[in-house]
């Protein structure tokens, strides 16, 4: 019977997915292919960054028990916030064309020019730019590609926190 990942491991693995993740985003769909991050899509960055940047610590810390638990339950509620996010971009783009919101101002203006409360609740709630595909990859959009790693992470992260370590 093979014998289970240390938790470290599992940290580690959840960190090098969060790093693929931004490197392929950052790299790959904004530095190669020239295409810029709407909204949602920078805000789903914020969540695989807080996903790695817990697992990170987590595997620094390599706690055992409930400390392992709790490590993997941030990196999981960070990854669910990220999924939520992801969702509502894959809802966007497969809107009828007359229901996509108007596009609205970028995030640099709105951050400048709005409280900080309004910006948020523009970018959580999308527009039209959000709604665009630009890529796919196996007739797979950007955002719901995104989301199956937030699911991935998620099932990563619950598993690491129900399964049995040493104490």
């Amino acid at each position: 019977m093979p014998h289970a990942p240390s938790p470290r491991l599992v940290f580690i693995g959840l960190v090098l997915l969060a790093v693929v993740s931004m490197l392929f985003a950052r790299l790959y769909l904004q530095a190669f292919l020239n295409l810029e991050a709407c909204p949602l899509c920078m805000t789903q960055r914020v969540f695989v960054v807080a996903w790695g940047s817990i697992a990170l610590i987590a595997a620094l810390h390599n706690p055992l028990g409930w400390g392992s638990r709790v490590y993997a339950a941030l990196c999981g509620l960070a990854a669910c916030a990220g999924a939520a996010v992801a969702a509502r971009h894959v809802w966007l783009q497969h809107l009828p064309e007359d229901q996509v919101p108007a596009c609205g101002p970028s995030l640099d203006y709105m951050l400048e020019n709005l409280p900080f409360e309004d910006t948020l609740s523009i970018v959580f709630a999308g527009d039209g730019n959000c709604a665009n595909v630009s890529w796919s990859l196996l007739s797979f959009s950007i955002p719901e590609q995104t989301l199956a790693v937030f699911c991935a992470a998620i099932l990563i992260c619950l598993w690491q926190t129900v399964r049995r370590t040493p104490v």
